[in-house]
């Protein structure tokens, strides 16, 4: 029985012995309410003699034997803390008693619990029997009054709320506004792009709607913003658009490098005249990506020059554009790992290590100094990783008993996967040397590892 189980079926001990389903489940915890089904099978629980208290009658619904819980259902319509469990039967694998869940779910639900039950029931639906839950609930928020699915909107539950503006956009329970202010407001990317994609689709070509539009506009998440970007050649906004060019997400970005294009605008020279001042303290680093994403390598000057900007951002970004226009200066980008911002340490090791055995070993190895700052070892070690043969070895036996948890741990993997390789000197001492001092390898690993590498014991 494994932890899940066990703690299921401690459940199911604690109601037999007499507390009540609220003193022991989250009764709006849809897996709550599943786990219990789970949990009474791994029980010896038995009914005793009627009447049954709910806590004894929600054991008898989950019972493994069908006739208890078929019987348990002709007594929970007057229980609707029960109601859960009447919907979990509805997915029974025994015919009858499913068919037995399926008419009493239809005569208690209502568009109320419907909506109280639809976590529930969203799970339940997804079983190989489980539709005529999500049909019958479906069927009846239908033709509930539009504000029925409010509570849905803005629950805890992803699932749930994605289910719940599916059918208010098919069923029109929300007006374009409130779409835009859903798709605004929502974190669930597929919320956002479904209302906003809704909210969208009535703005006629030439039309602008300010109260749909600029709550996409202002929303903070990317996929509202970018709807309403490209929503703006539609509504004849497009110089607009310009304001998004040098936005912080790339989809924004792009899209409003579209809608300025269709508007007849060149954004590349936009960027450029915005990136020519390498130390204009207002530059944003989302400028300086969009002239990596629709520039070219004529423009990598410029964004060399950024390296060196007092923004940290701006200096991160500058070094990702280089390495988006495929720009690789060695010597200069060597530098740069030691500047004192991570990003741009990052961004530089990413462009180098195709070419790590071009910077000097040595001079790597002195940035693995415990003084060093932490992402100047981790570069460091990157690269010399990224060397090969010796020079991994060498690398990764030295910080063997690094105080860093996982630089030691990264070093000891490097070290159990380490093989010769043709540019390792056949029976070279320093690997004999090295082998012997990780104490990393059975005797029998250490003796093969040395015979491949060339030394005879």
């Amino acid at each position: 029985m494994d932890g899940d189980t066990a703690d299921s079926a401690a459940v199911a001990v604690r109601l037999a012995e007499g507390a009540s389903l609220r003193e022991v489940l989250d009764l709006a915890d849809p897996a709550a309410w599943i786990a219990l089904d789970t949990g009474v099978r791994q029980t010896a629980w038995h009914p005793g003699a009627d009447p049954l208290t709910e806590a004894q009658l929600a054991l008898a619904l989950c019972h493994p034997d069908g006739r208890i819980r078929a019987a348990a259902l002709q007594q929970a319509p007057a229980y609707p803390g029960l109601w859960p469990l009447v919907v979990v039967r509805c997915s029974d694998w025994a015919a009858p008693v499913r068919e037995d869940a399926r008419r009493v779910l239809a005569k208690v639900l209502d568009p109320g619990s419907a909506v109280r039950l639809m976590p529930l029931i969203l799970r339940i639906g997804r079983r190989s029997r489980g539709d005529f839950v999500i049909d019958l609930a479906t069927g009846l928020l239908r033709a509930a009054p539009r504000g029925t699915l409010a509570p849905l909107y803005t629950g805890d539950d992803r699932i749930t709320r994605r289910y719940a503006y599916r059918l208010a956009v098919t069923q029109g329970f929300l007006s374009p506004v409130e779409l835009a202010h859903a798709a605004a407001r929502d974190d669930d990317t597929v919320v956002q792009s479904l209302c906003a994609e809704a909210a969208l689709a009535g703005i006629a070509e030439g039309d602008a709607d300010d109260d749909v539009l600029e709550p996409l506009l202002a929303a903070r998440n990317p996929r509202a913003r970018s709807a309403g970007v490209t929503a703006l050649r539609r509504a004849g906004r497009g110089e607009r658009a310009v304001g998004f060019l040098g936005d912080r997400a790339g989809v924004v970005r792009a899209c409003a490098r579209y809608v300025v294009r269709q508007a007849g605008s060149d954004p590349a020279e936009w960027y450029r005249r915005r990136c020519a001042d390498a130390g204009d303290p207002a530059l944003s680093a989302g400028v300086v990506s969009g002239l990596a994403e629709c520039g070219n390598r004529s423009d990598a000057e410029t964004l060399w020059a950024l390296t060196g900007h007092p923004d940290p951002v701006v200096r991160t970004r500058a070094v990702g554009g280089l390495r988006l226009l495929d720009v690789l200066d060695v010597r200069r980008l060597r530098a740069l790992l030691d500047d004192p911002a991570p990003g741009v340490v990052r961004e530089a090791t990413l462009a180098l290590v195709p070419s790590a055995r071009l910077l000097d070993d040595g001079w790597l190895s002195e940035r693995l100094a415990v003084q060093r700052g932490r992402e100047t070892r981790v570069s460091a070690f990157r690269l010399l990783n990224a060397h090969g043969g010796l020079v991994r070895l060498r690398a990764a036996v030295a910080l063997l008993d690094d105080p860093d948890d996982k630089l030691r741990l990264w070093a000891r993997q490097c070290v159990r996967r380490w093989r010769p390789t043709a540019d390792v000197p056949p029976g070279s001492a320093e690997v004999g040397e090295l082998l012997d001092r990780a104490r990393l390898f059975d005797a029998h690993t250490l003796h093969r590892l040395r015979w491949e590498a060339g030394l005879r014991d």
